[in-house]
């Protein structure tokens, strides 16, 4: 081994056809040592000096020839005291969840990530946006629970062990909380979402299950990507991180492990930046805002004065701001929670219930936390249901929280941020109660990506774009082609043309109200009907139904119905007791 002239850039560790480059950012003035140690072993078998004299900027600098990559790790020390490179592509000393060190401890070093991996022709897939399905998790909690029954729990391969049940339930695209490096403990409290400072570039080692989480990761793209599944990594940084530095990280693991996007913080990193780069265009970077999230929970629970920016959130295309449609995330309550709980419950916090967001727009159906009493949970799975519908069949990408599709709870808790138990993680077992429910919205999820009407590429403007004569979106209500705004509505219908799609007209009538209501259903062209398909309180019909009036229908309290526009094979005069076509079987 011997030292040659190294480069200033890139930072971090760079290998080369016959050497490796050392590259580190040290505040000027202060002494700085690049360590080696033999892997495994307590003290550094070579030392080499990095001198302020010899620095570019405030990056010190070298190169090493004869090195065998695989033998060291490395560690600077700056000023007297351990430093680890905060461009490290993986650490060593930290695989086991929980741990209590910090990222600045001298036990702690990195490896020198080799990158030899068989991608076996793997490409981003580049899904497009209008025909995502994306699905919130967290890759520890996702299949940590015993009821899981995975080989490797809590890790990536875990997740690759889960890929036929999300396959089935419809998922296109997974979107992971950090799966970098990050201290897992803030003070007392345990950092299990993972998110503050972190060593960004290095996935998290505790995710893996033989310890190189480098290869895990990519072993778990590679499938994913096998199984038409797009991966995307939550990266919110921490605040004051260098603009630069973000955008060199989300480049390298676009690169180096074929992420097809992110979820950043807008707050923490310049947006334009990273949206106008030229290597991340076709990456999807986007962003979280609650905007469609507080719309839909205040009109499921029946809150007045919510039709018009209902009608906001519906036509909504989220690929004009990079963002997705959610009712739930990690972040508040779960699905069964927000309509089980009035308020948080996140005593088990240590907070004394401080915590959290104290404005959830939950509705405990008549009693708070868990019961028994019929009304009570016919009506919170009537609400569960509805949610699935607000989210599932309005325009935009829609994202839902793993493991609502089976009613998922953490017992009221909001915030479990510092919760690395049962109370965080999915617990299966709940799929074998809720199997109707996962049907459900399995059924949903294929519904709208069969009618591409439900999922337009571009955005809907009220116009009749095809000379049809009918807008591509409508809105109606007691009287057809009128919008029920007055204060007191809960109630709004829709109806989505299918002109220029190649596909049916689609109605779809909302009622949040606790009472019924009657809804004009619009006059469709000539031997064209209604039929019912689906509706919170069927579910999916094996047929659909021919409606008997084609001129009204009556919604129950607090139920959605989608209607399906058809041609007829006869004429049928509806409502006369004589009709020759009952509905027509679901393909």
């Amino acid at each position: 081994m011997r030292e040659v002239q190294g480069y200033p850039h890139p930072l971090g560790v760079t290998i080369g056809k016959d050497r490796m480059n050392f590259a580190a950012a040290v505040p000027e003035g202060k002494p700085c040592q690049l360590m080696l140690y033999r892997s495994g072993m307590e003290e550094p078998e070579h030392v080499f000096d990095l001198p302020a004299e010899k620095a570019v900027g405030e990056v010190r600098f070298l190169a090493l020839e004869g090195l065998d990559a695989g033998e060291y790790e490395y560690l600077y020390q700056v000023d007297g005291k351990p430093w680890i490179d905060p461009y490290v592509k993986e650490l060593a000393g930290h695989h086991i969840f929980g741990q209590k060190e910090k990222l600045s401890d001298g036990h702690l070093r990195g490896k020198v990530s080799i990158g030899d991996f068989d991608w076996e022709d793997d490409q981003r897939l580049l899904i497009p946006y209008h025909e995502v399905i994306a699905y919130s998790l967290h890759v520890r909690g996702f299949t940590m629970h015993s009821s899981s029954k995975v080989k490797h729990k809590g890790t990536f391969l875990g997740i690759v062990e889960k890929i036929p049940y999300l396959k089935e339930l419809g998922i296109n695209q997974i979107q992971c909380m950090p799966v970098y490096e990050f201290e897992e403990y803030h003070g007392n409290y345990q950092n299990y979402w993972g998110y503050g400072r972190g060593l960004y570039f290095a996935p998290k080692a505790a995710y893996s299950a033989s310890g190189c989480a480098a290869c895990e990761l990519k072993e778990m793209v590679r499938a994913c990507h096998s199984a038409g599944i797009e991966v995307v990594l939550e990266t919110p940084f921490a605040a004051g991180i260098l603009p630069q530095m973000a955008l060199e990280c989300l480049r390298y693991y676009m690169l180096e492990y074929h992420i097809d996007g992110f979820v950043v913080n807008p707050y923490n990193v310049p947006w334009e930046m990273l949206t106008r780069d030229p290597l991340l265009k076709g990456v999807k970077i986007m962003k979280k805002e609650d905007g469609f999230q507080n719309v839909m929970r205040r009109f499921l629970k029946g809150d007045e004065g919510m039709v018009n920016d209902v009608i906001w959130a519906l036509r909504h295309n989220t690929n004009e701001d990079g963002c997705c449609n959610y009712i739930t995330t990690h972040t508040g309550f779960t699905l069964a929670d927000l309509v089980s709980y009035d308020g948080k419950h996140n005593e088990a916090n240590g907070e004394n219930n401080q915590d959290g967001p104290d404005y959830n727009y939950s509705w405990n159906c008549g009693v708070e936390g868990p019961s028994r009493k019929k009304t009570v949970t016919q009506l919170r799975r009537n609400q569960v249901r509805n949610a699935f519908f607000l989210l599932l069949l309005a325009q935009g990408t829609p994202c839902l929280l793993a493991g609502d599709e089976f009613g998922n709870t953490q017992s009221g808790n909001n915030n479990v941020y510092c919760q690395d138990n049962e109370l965080s993680w999915l617990n299966w077992n709940k799929l074998k109660n809720q199997e109707a429910l996962f049907k459900y919205v399995k059924a949903l999820i294929a519904l709208r990506s069969s009618h591409p009407v439900l999922h337009r590429s571009d955005l809907l403007s009220g116009l009749d774009q095809t000379a049809c004569g009918t807008p591509d979106v409508s809105y109606h209500g007691e009287n057809a082609w009128r919008i029920p705004a007055e204060i007191a509505s809960r109630q709004l219908g829709i109806l989505y043309s299918g002109n220029g799609l190649g596909d049916q007209d689609c109605f779809i009538a909302y009622n949040m109200h606790w009472e019924t209501h009657a809804f004009a259903l619009p006059t469709l062209g000539k031997r064209k009907r209604w039929y019912q398909a689906m509706g919170t309180q069927e579910g999916v019909l094996e047929e659909e139904k021919l409606l008997e009036d084609q001129k009204m229908m009556e919604l129950a309290p607090r139920s959605i119905v989608l209607l399906l526009g058809r041609e007829t094979k006869e004429e049928v005069k509806c409502g006369q007791g004589n009709r020759k076509e009952e509905g027509y079987k679901r393909k």
